[in-house]
């Protein structure tokens, strides 16, 4: 040591010199040696190519891979450098050849540059092929192989060698001239693509297609001389065709490569797309879009997702349509008018906040509510209708009174936790409305919702009857990203378990289209809960299903809004949706979350808990929040003959002769549409001749409700027509006078609908029965 420290005093200088030229040499190599923009490059799970997007320079320049395939590898080391492995960065032989040869020739006929003096090259591109230059670049090499493994350096190389025309780096050219990924080329095209950065002009279609065919069976056949390929691969191998022309780069899911390139632009993205899925449901989207476009019907949008991970493994932004459609437009993410589709969350609501039980009868009558006037779909009534029924066949008018019974704000505190970012208006902007699409939502949102109340039912079950706290969260796109569901809670995230269950048990029900007719007779069924919607105008159709498994949504228009007839959620959209089903995997049916339901007494036709006087009683499921919900309101004990066919009392009948019947009697309204669709059901008996009633008779108006304004329709010929009142009555055969604004205008029996003319303006409109009732309401007939 000492001998050393002596030999540096005397030699400073030197010793300085050699330090700073130490020092040089470390930090000669720039830390980047490549800063060219790349391509977006989205892959599916199983890293097939998705599509790409072109780097801002205009190049298909792939980000670098961290992999290489082997035959390539074999055939550009064999090509360019054979001792690539055993030199520090150049080849003193090769290049004492080179220069022997180009100095014998009198110009630059051979190079003996290495791979690693070559990727030195591509990075200083531009400066002239000099000797300086070469020396420059053998010192660079030999830096750059202290840096780096051998392998990056190759890694290097292929990632941005030119390929001839805009086409840069090995990824890209197997994608370009082979159409397909790197790994799966052949020993031809490996051999092919190693041979084209040596001279990338031999590629262009019709021009030196000679020689590059020479290069690359002269590279062919020194494999096979080597023993790398046997005689049969490389007579097969020579027999291939050169490419002719380059391939446009896949498309499988073009607004997905929009959507991630405006995030992770230039990148290299790995999602959790599945090829084959979305292979799949492309081919599904545009054979339906063939027929829908014949009723110029040109958009669809189409999101699956995997309910355990929350993975999207499908994702369709629109239909291959054409520009004069916005077909580049992604309408996954874009807000439209909801139609039918919040009507389940509604109905898991009302079951959880225990304002409801499944089967419990629910009001189907003409309603108004101010000018606001839902109309059933077919512009029927059924009079009352099983919650669970009026769900599955989507009638409007009882889940518009149900959410005005539940009330706005209590809804939004159930819609708030999904987060539907396009609902974010106050409620009493939407008004009822809400339920029947007077609000926006998109598709990514409403299949996360869905996703979010499977996936709570199947950590239920899963999990010993606890709840994840974070279960309505984002889909998942990235391959490497898993989704955090939160801690274990008891507390529910929105929905109990019970209360979903109940509804996915009603949407199960839900007519299928007519392809699927008479489904859960066959035994290769699927059962699936789901819920098709149609928003006003017929601009937007719905469908959206979910199994135990998958969440698939379906959404078909016109981007610009422009409604059509036919686009029906049912016929348009639902169709697509069982489709998509069909090439998803078999899911069994959501596991009953005992711990959240009881057993107890039902009225079979109320579908209350049933009282002591029901006479039909089954035992069924509920949610346990259904346990506070009363007992049935409808059934009554009336006192009638031993014939039964009259009601009696002790007016007119010995008190020994009397008998009580239970009876299932609906308030006078709903029973006037009930009766006519169930032929059993019965009114109540009317009073033997000689009673005295002692019960006051009910009456209700069915048309027009009150504070209702009306227009005075015309016929072809320009005559007013009239407006037909109508009463309901729970004795039918009673006699009820009319009168309009205190004038009498006639009397009614058995029918009890009456004909008017008024003129504009209120009027008060009475009605009195032969006992004095009276009910009245105001109307306003405008021009």
């Amino acid at each position: 040591m000492v001998r050393i420290i002596k030999y540096i005093k005397q030699n400073k200088i030197k010793t300085i010199i050699v330090f700073s030229l130490l020092v040089a040499y470390y930090f000669c190599l720039p830390k980047h040696l490549f800063s060219d923009p790349t391509a977006t490059v989205v892959t599916s799970q199983d890293q097939r190519l998705l599509g790409a997007k072109i780097a801002d320079d205009g190049q298909w320049r792939f980000p670098q891979s961290d992999s290489l395939p082997e035959k390539f590898k074999i055939c550009v080391l064999q090509f360019e450098d054979e001792y690539f492995y055993k030199h520090p960065g150049f080849n003193p032989i090769s290049i004492a050849k080179a220069l022997k040869q180009n100095v014998s020739s009198g110009k630059v006929k051979r190079g003996g540059s290495t791979i690693t003096q070559q990727v030195i090259r591509l990075s200083r591109k531009g400066t002239k092929r000099t000797y300086f230059e070469k020396f420059k670049e053998l010192i660079l090499a030999t830096r750059l192989e202290f840096r780096h493994s051998k392998d990056e350096i190759l890694e290097l190389y292929a990632s941005h060698a030119p390929f001839g025309g805009n086409v840069v780096g090995l990824d890209a050219g197997a994608w370009r001239y082979f159409n397909r990924d790197a790994h799966d080329l052949s020993w031809s095209e490996s051999a092919t693509l190693a041979v084209l950065p040596n001279a990338p002009s031999l590629i262009y279609p019709g021009k030196n297609q000679e020689r590059l065919l020479k290069k690359r069976n002269r590279l062919l056949l020194k494999l096979r001389d080597k023993g790398i390929i046997d005689d049969l691969t490389y007579k097969l191998s020579i027999a291939e065709d050169l490419p002719q022309k380059p391939y446009p780069l896949p498309q499988l899911a073009p607004h997905l490569v929009e959507r991630m390139g405006r995030k992770h632009k230039g990148e290299r993205i790995k999602t959790t797309i599945e090829s084959h899925l979305q292979t799949q449901v492309n081919a599904i989207v545009a054979e339906h879009h063939k027929h829908l476009r014949q009723n110029e019907i040109h958009n669809i949008a189409v999101l699956v997702l995997d309910v355990k991970t929350r993975n999207v493994l499908s994702y369709v932004g629109n239909a291959p349509t054409d520009k004069a459609h916005q077909k580049a437009v992604d309408i996954i993410n874009k807000p439209r008018s909801t139609g039918s589709i919040l009507k389940p969350f509604l109905y898991s609501a009302m079951l959880d906040a225990g304002e409801l039980l499944p089967n419990t009868l629910v009001a189907d009558v003409p309603t108004q509510y101010g000018s606001y006037q839902p109309e059933n779909y077919n512009q029927t009534h059924d009079g009352a209708v099983p919650a669970s029924l009026a769900l599955s066949r989507s009638l409007n008018v009882p889940a518009v009174r149900l959410l005005q019974s539940f009330g706005l704000e209590h809804f939004n505190s159930y819609l708030k936790p999904l987060h539907l970012k396009n609902i974010n208006k106050n409620v009493e902007h939407y008004g009822l409305s809400l339920i029947l699409g007077g609000a926006e939502s998109n598709l990514w949102d409403l299949c996360k919702a869905y996703a979010g109340m499977s996936s709570t039912l199947n950590h239920f079950s899963e999990i010993s009857s606890q709840y994840y706290a974070n279960e309505f969260v984002e889909p998942n796109l990235l391959a490497e990203h898993q989704i955090d569901f939160g801690t274990l809670q008891n507390e529910k995230p929105v929905f109990d378990a019970g209360s979903i269950f109940l509804t996915y048990e009603s949407m199960k029900q839900v007519n299928r289209p007519n392809s699927e007719a008479n489904w859960e007779f066959y035994d290769e069924s699927k059962p699936i809960a789901w819920k098709t919607g149609t928003s006003f105008g017929f601009r937007d159709a719905w469908a959206i299903g979910t199994t135990k498994d998958y969440v698939v949504g379906v959404w078909v228009g016109n981007a610009d809004g422009e409604g059509r007839p036919g686009l029906v959620g049912v016929e348009t959209s639902a169709p697509i949706l069982f489709n998509i089903f069909d090439v998803l995997p078999n899911s069994p049916w959501f596991s009953q979350p005992y711990d959240e339901m009881q057993k107890v007494a039902l009225c079979a036709k109320s579908g209350h808990r049933a009282s002591s006087v029901c006479d039909d009683v089954q035992n069924g499921w509920i949610q346990k929040a259904g346990l506070k919900t009363k007992a049935c309101p409808y059934h009554q004990l009336v006192h009638v003959d031993a014939s039964e066919q009259f009601r009696v009392n002790s007016s007119c009948d010995d008190i020994s002769n009397i008998k009580q019947k239970s009876l299932f009697l609906l308030p006078p309204l709903q029973a006037h549409y009930y009766a006519p669709k169930h032929p059993f059901y019965k009114d109540l008996p009317p009073l033997k001749s000689n009673c005295i009633d002692l019960e006051a008779p009910a009456m209700e108006f069915v048309y027009p409700t009150r504070n209702s304004k009306l227009f005075l329709p015309k016929d072809f010929n320009g005559k007013t027509n009239d407006v037909v009142l109508k009463v309901a009555h729970s004795k039918q055969e009673a006699h009820l006078f009319w009168y309009v604004d205190d004038t009498y205008i006639g009397t009614t029996k058995d029918i009890h609908d009456m004909a008017i003319q008024p003129s504009l303006g209120p009027h008060h409109i009475t009605v009195v029965d032969s006992l004095g009732n009276e009910i009245s309401t105001l109307i306003t007939i405008a021009e």
